[in-house]
Parts: structure tokens; sequence; C-alpha cells
């Protein structure tokens, strides 16, 4: 049972199967791009008694968390 309504659904997937790979592969780097400027805005916010160069250590230890290293 979906509770909420998802119109545009098949619009959105419509538009995902019209893209190139490198249009993909271009929104893609665009989102991963966006989600790394929320998470430092976010943590800015949190942490607003630090300093800038604090902030930037800690965004990197945290991303640093992030990578898989199974390569």
């Amino acid at each position: 049972m979906d509770i909420k309504p998802h119109p545009n659904h098949s619009l959105y997937l419509k538009t995902l199967r019209q893209m190139t790979p490198e249009q993909h592969l271009a929104k893609a780097f665009e989102l991963s791009a966006m989600t790394k400027e929320l998470f430092l805005l976010g943590l800015q916010k949190r942490f607003s008694f630090k300093s800038e160069a604090e902030i930037i250590k800690l965004y990197l230890e945290r991303i640093a968390k992030c990578y898989n290293r199974n390569y």
C-alpha cells in the first residue's frame, strides 16, 4: 500500500530513459557536489562555534569515512 502519491513518477522515469550516458554521469556529478555542499553547510550550522579551518578538517575527516576502500 502506497500512502504517498507520486504523480510525476512516470514523467521522471521517462526523462531518465531519454538521457544519454554522458548526461547521466553529469547529473551524478552534479548531485554529488550538491550533497557535499549541503553536508558542509550542515556542519557549519551544527558547529557554528568552530573556526572555518576546524570545520573543513571535520568535513574532510567525515568525507574520508565514506569512501569504499574495497577496491
